[in-house]
């Protein structure tokens, strides 16, 4: 029980895994927030394909850089069956196949190439979705996954492990606006953009100027 019954709630960051041919999201909660996260905007601009001289603004290109920690040891003094068992290693193994094809997937692709069919229908990936609280919700690509293992118990396996993570975020340049991933995107923009409004005329206020 909290020492503090009456204070509020914190909510804890994770990522979904979102397939459009299953109805249950795959989400993985962080077991501790991360305490830092960097963020890196960069602005794009392309010309239009008819007037070269007219630029066309897109959405800057963002990418998301943190630190996940795993750690096994409170269940391990509970004596938790998976953690005594596996230590982290399912929750390591969540995390690890959001960029691994399924392998059921790669072994029908290679099952049907024996066959004889050489035309393969795109199969439609799974939308990986970023949550860090209610007003950032975005559609990720994780770029790369560097794993610190630092523990381990008698068999081997990790009890406690550090996972840094690079996701780039996707935007409605990336997928199609109709599309789950592109919507999610705009409703954040469209977000971001009210937050901004309300940043204004609180500076304005600071000013002296009223509206």
């Amino acid at each position: 029980m909290s020492t503090f019954p009456g204070s509020p709630r914190t909510l804890k960051g994770g990522i979904a895994s979102i397939d459009p041919l299953n109805p249950l999201p795959k989400v993985i909660v962080f077991q501790y927030n991360p305490e830092t996260m960097t963020r890196t905007l960069t602005s794009r601009i392309a010309s239009n394909e008819k007037h070269e001289s007219t630029k066309i603004s897109l959405p800057p290109e963002e990418t998301i850089s943190l630190k996940i920690e795993l750690d096994a040891t409170d269940r391990l003094e509970k004596a938790d069956d998976t953690a005594v068992s596996l230590g982290i290693h399912p929750q390591l193994a969540a995390l690890e196949t959001l960029i691994y094809p399924m392998s059921v997937d790669a072994i029908a692709k290679d099952t049907l190439l024996l066959a004889g069919t050489i035309e393969l229908l795109p199969k439609i990936s799974p939308l990986t979705v970023f949550i860090w609280g209610v007003k950032r919700i975005v559609p990720v690509q994780i770029k790369s996954m560097s794993i610190d293992e630092q523990a381990y118990d008698v068999n081997l396996n990790p009890i406690r492990s550090e996972v840094s993570l690079e996701m780039q975020v996707l935007s409605y340049s990336d997928l199609k606006l109709s599309s789950v991933g592109g919507t999610m995107f705009m409703g954040h923009q469209i977000a971001k953009e009210l937050m901004a409004a309300m940043n204004i005329v609180n500076g304005l206020s600071g000013l002296g100027v009223t509206l």
